[in-house]
């Protein structure tokens, strides 16, 4: 089946919402082509590392379930995406058995650790979720704001064990895992999804913290997410998640061949100035292929001017179609 560059456009579009009322902006999203959905959390539930006492008290599996259902309506192939983090945000709090605590993630034996991550996740895929933004590869040996109590260490091999059990877990119960935030961000001074920030840490010191994204991809995850910020030894100029050194890095020294998502491309030390528009194009261009973004009435507007730069030529209209068709190919999956 062949596809227009506005329904291409669609298709590799992440928007994220806080809410379960989405319909209005997702209902024509899907119809016109897009296929996936993130149902995440406010800011303050972010900061908090938790759901609020007002989500809890209200939102329930049935409505959860039946949001989801909505959507599916219009396609059955759908990326339906939250945050479940181990030792950090969990988007279905009060929804789903809990993931274990950080300690005692690390307490349990690796058969174990799968099984309290494939409770989890078949109680998610109940739900009709299909994606979990985690885990978390990231290891933390200096200061970063932005990934404060979201972590599960600071030393390579630990966080590579819980990592390798998350992705077998979840995947084990038909969940898609996406581990983040590609290539590593251990230490930096700011929080990236507030300001411009760049990561200064050596080459050496980058790969020497990559081994949990080693144990992913060893582990078969289905996806992964490349970090909001540049990243100095590497490339300067971009962000990891619109870096073509960075994407290349993924899949030619990792041999990474799954779904490679975004972070959120609105954060200001991913945009650098640019517009959503501008920001969009050259994540895709780099490599990306499914690229989050907030949700909203301005979608229609944004992909409008993705497919335009595919028809102009500032965006390979080949790369915009090889990225749809592996966004589709998680979706059918999904």
């Amino acid at each position: 089946m062949r596809f227009s560059p506005d329904e291409d456009a669609r298709a590799i579009l992440l928007p994220a919402f806080d809410t379960l009322d989405v319909m209005d902006v997702m209902l024509p999203f899907l119809e016109k082509g897009g296929c996936s959905v993130l149902l995440g959390e406010t800011r303050a539930e972010y900061v908090a590392r938790r759901m609020s006492a007002e989500r809890l008290a209200s939102e329930t599996p049935e409505a959860f379930r039946a949001a989801v259902g909505r959507l599916r309506a219009v396609t059955s192939h759908l990326i339906v995406a939250v945050d479940q983090e181990l030792g950090g945000i969990q988007r279905l709090q009060g929804l789903v058995p809990p993931l274990p605590s950080l300690d005692e993630a690390h307490a349990l034996g690796d058969v174990a650790l799968v099984e309290r991550c494939r409770a989890t996740a078949a109680a998610a895929r109940a739900l009709g979720v299909s994606l979990f933004l985690a885990p978390i590869a990231d290891v933390i040996d200096g200061q970063n704001a932005w990934l404060q109590g979201r972590t599960m260490g600071s030393y390579p091999q630990a966080v590579a064990r819980l990592v390798s059990a998350f992705v077998t877990g979840v995947q084990s119960a038909g969940i898609g895992a996406v581990t983040k935030h590609f290539p590593g961000f251990n230490d930096l001074e700011g929080d990236p999804a507030l300001v411009d920030v760049l990561l200064q840490t050596s080459r050496d010191r980058l790969l020497h913290n990559a081994l949990p994204f080693t144990a992913a991809i060893g582990a078969g995850t289905r996806a992964i997410m490349t970090g909001p910020a540049p990243v100095a030894t590497l490339d300067k100029h971009n962000a990891a998640s619109t870096s073509p050194v960075v994407i290349t890095m993924l899949r030619n020294d990792f041999g990474f061949n799954g779904l490679i998502v975004s972070d959120d491309l609105d954060a200001p030390a991913t945009m650098r100035g640019r517009s959503l528009l501008e920001t969009a194009v050259a994540s895709v261009s780099a490599g990306a292929d499914l690229l989050l973004v907030g949700g909203g009435p301005h979608l229609d507007a944004l992909c409008d001017g993705i497919a335009h730069a595919a028809r102009t030529g500032r965006l390979a209209p080949e790369r915009l179609a090889e990225a749809a068709v592996r966004v589709r190919q998680n979706a059918a999956g999904g």
